[in-house]
């Protein structure tokens, strides 16, 4: 059998992998590429297979990194089935139309924009029409029951702990043995102890995994998030600006409702404005409603009541534009959730552009921001940005509240990871991450298991004959020296944000140095402009 890895290959999106056996070719996801400019370009590359080709696919969750080139696969020819949980196929309903409305917008924008200079009009990525077709496809299949996907190929779905329907899928092959090959998909691993999801299940056996490592550099801070939440909200209410939350909407947003309940039922916040602005986050709300027999059991007897949510009074859905547009002209403070989490496209946009000027408001992220996204340069503390083609000073409180993330961290799966018994040849393949947290977690994993780690690039693969497993890299050149490049990129970012952490606490501890360490900054500054100018890049 033959294991390719199409997608989430040292980087965190695109979760895509190939996996053939006895001429049957069955793709696990099929996401989208997210985040810069370069990568999202990966989008629209010709798969590296034949869509038509493909018996089935298997499908994790329904975050748009692990389902969002579904619609493509479809168009493209894929006529089998797409195999998912039942809250998994609810949420790609609403998610896949979405992305492909984005698809349509941003190309009528792109192609109103390049006709005034003579450029050819470019097609969407795929359209609405497409995604409503390729949701004719999919197949809801319950959690830990077996069955039988091929001759030869049995799957089991367990839940991930992610998001609502996540998945860690064990793929069974039969052999030649009368053991068969056992493969494992960790999927997206969620964090143990969170509201709404079930904790992420236990796997007893693998002979191959394939693990995430999206925080393999990192642990979560064990804090009281509710009461540090909550201290946000009312600084910014006391100052009279606005607190404005990007979420991704299938998740962050339903577990920051959560949060929100809790604290105006126990009177730690005042009675404002809870405005959720994102027509996805809406609908998933729904999708969670319609699924809550996989809630919890503790989020279940707090929230359950007569088989509905309980309501807040004072949150308010905004459904159209213009309700949306309407927030930034009011005079009073609101908290305001709003799409997309990274700040990359979205109603957020518009937020971000009518706030980040404003001292008394604060930005508030809860979740994983990408490289190359406005959330991590707003992050990393950029002064200047540029929103909806205006140049936007940064003056509001930019904030960050760790351990909200629906990703497990690197002791979580390592925990995880724990209760696997790994058979010969104790092979693992981290995919799902940034170059510096896949290498963190790999070293951590040789040291406290001993396994065979591998962190494969795009198009690598492995070919598997029972206990023998063969890497075949890909040496894809264009591929390798953008990885190698960006590998670089990333590893001078980490050692730029440590500077940049002890440079601030310096500062603060020796406020006299404050005027001569700007000035000394701003002269390193020139000349970096200066170098970049030297390279090409204006």
């Amino acid at each position: 059998m033959k294991l390719q890895f199409l997608g989430a290959a040292h980087v965190v999106t695109g979760s895509c992998y190939l996996l053939e056996v006895d001429g049957k070719k069955i793709l696990i996801d099929c996401g989208m590429f997210q985040g810069g400019r370069q990568l999202r370009e990966l989008n629209y590359r010709p798969f590296l297979f034949s869509p038509a080709e493909i018996d089935a696919v298997l499908l994790t969750h329904a975050h748009i990194d692990h389902c969002g080139l579904i619609p493509k696969l479809c168009r493209d020819g894929f006529k089998g089935n797409i195999y998912a949980t039942k809250a998994t196929c609810d949420l790609a309903g609403i998610m896949l139309p979405d992305s492909a409305h984005i698809q349509e917008s941003d190309t009528e924008i792109i192609n109103r924009k390049g006709l005034r200079v003579g450029r050819i009009p470019i097609a969407p990525l795929y359209t609405i029409e497409d995604a409503q077709k390729s949701l004719l496809q999919f197949k809801p299949v319950e959690y830990r029951e077996k069955f039988a996907l091929t001759d030869g190929i049995t799957v089991i779905f367990r839940d991930a702990g992610h998001i609502l329907g996540s998945s860690i899928v064990e793929v069974y092959i039969a052999g030649k043995t009368k053991k068969p090959v056992k493969l494992v998909f960790s999927g997206d691993l969620g964090q143990p102890d969170q509201p709404i999801i079930k904790d992420p299940e236990l796997i007893s056996d693998a002979d191959y995994l394939i693990v995430e490592s999206t925080y393999g550099d990192r642990r979560h801070q064990v804090y009281d998030k509710e009461s540090a939440l909550a201290e946000i909200i009312n600084d910014t209410m006391d100052r009279g600006g606005n607190l404005i939350i990007p979420a991704f909407a299938v998740g962050r947003t339903q577990t920051l409702l959560y949060y929100l309940y809790r604290l105006w039922k126990e009177k730690r916040i005042d009675e404002m404005p809870i405005v959720v602005d994102s027509p996805l986050a809406i609908a998933a709300t729904k999708v969670f409603v319609d699924n809550m027999k996989v809630f919890d059991e503790k989020t279940a007897e707090l929230l359950q009541k007569n088989g509905e949510l309980p309501e807040m009074p004072q949150v308010k859905i905004c459904r159209t534009a213009e309700e949306s547009k309407a927030l930034n002209s009011s005079e009073s403070s609101s908290i305001i959730i709003s799409a997309s989490g990274m700040c990359d496209a979205g109603r957020i946009l518009h937020h971000l552009k009518h706030n980040l000027w404003r001292p008394e408001s604060t930005v508030l992220f809860v979740g994983y921001q990408a490289e190359g996204s406005l959330g991590r340069r707003l992050i990393d503390g950029i002064k200047r940005v540029k929103i909806l083609g205006e140049e936007v000073a940064v003056r509001a409180r930019i904030a960050q509240l760790d351990g909200f993330s629906a990703h497990g961290d690197y002791q979580q799966i390592l925990d995880w990871l724990g209760h696997i018994k790994m058979n010969a040849p104790q092979q693992i393949f981290l995919v799902h991450g940034e170059s510096f947290s896949i290498q963190s977690l790999a070293e951590k994993i040789k040291d406290e298991y001993k396994y065979n780690v591998y962190a494969p690039f795009y198009a690598d693969t492995a070919q598997i004959e029972g206990a023998q497993c063969n890497i075949v890299p890909a040496n894809i050149p264009e591929v390798s020296v953008q990885k190698e490049m960006e590998e670089f990129l990333q590893l001078l970012d980490a050692e730029y944000r440590n500077w940049r952490k002890k440079l601030l606490l310096t500062v603060v501890k020796n406020p006299q140095i404050m005027e001569s360490t700007i000035r000394q900054a701003e002269k390193a500054w020139r000349y970096v402009k200066r170098m970049f100018k030297d390279f090409g890049v204006n």
